[in-house]
């Protein structure tokens, strides 16, 4: 289905660490429209897994947007590489990406996810790299093999349906 729905998305975070985002371009807004896409699946009751890549030396994620969800650690860039990481995501969902870097571990786990026969969309203001070349370049080559790209706002808009959702005014204030 080319629109996203609550009931059949699943928001993976991906390694949104204390030590990696000082030096992400523009990474307080990828972190800011993280918060809002955790906020609306808290809202629409879409699950939610996060990754932390080396925790030991990246740290672990960011307060802004840890606690209360499952973290997944890694040492591989591609998370689908780590055995446990597919059985933690429902095959029927469609894979909603946000996190850091765009044109590493995003780039390979979105790669990898995609030769794992998941639909995946990445959330193109929602990911960070340290030079904004480097997340363009990630953006279409994830494109190129398959993945679809929203924005935060495209996201929330879609998970809500219609004006009538009874959380409307809720989720427009997360994008206001």
């Amino acid at each position: 289905m080319p629109i996203l729905t609550a009931d059949s998305s699943f928001l993976l975070v991906v390694d949104f660490q204390a030590r990696l985002m000082p030096a992400i371009d523009h990474g307080a807004d990828a972190v800011a429209n993280a918060r809002r896409l955790l906020d609306a699946a808290a809202l629409f009751a879409v699950p939610v897994l996060f990754t932390e890549q080396n925790p030991d030396g990246l740290g672990a994620t960011v307060p802004e947007l840890a606690g209360g969800h499952p973290v997944f650690h890694k040492m591989t860039f591609d998370a689908v590489r780590t055995p446990g990481f597919l059985d933690r995501i429902p095959a029927d969902r469609e894979i909603v990406v946000a996190g850091c870097e765009t044109h590493v571990c995003v780039l390979q786990t979105v790669l990898g996810l995609l030769d794992a026969g998941r639909r995946v969309q990445v959330v193109s203001d929602a990911v960070g790299s340290r030079r904004p070349d480097n997340k363009a370049a990630g953006l279409h080559r994830m494109e190129r093999h398959g993945a679809g790209t929203v924005t935060t706002e495209m996201a929330v808009f879609e998970w809500l349906g219609s004006a009538e959702h009874p959380r409307f005014r809720e989720a427009i204030r997360l994008i206001k």
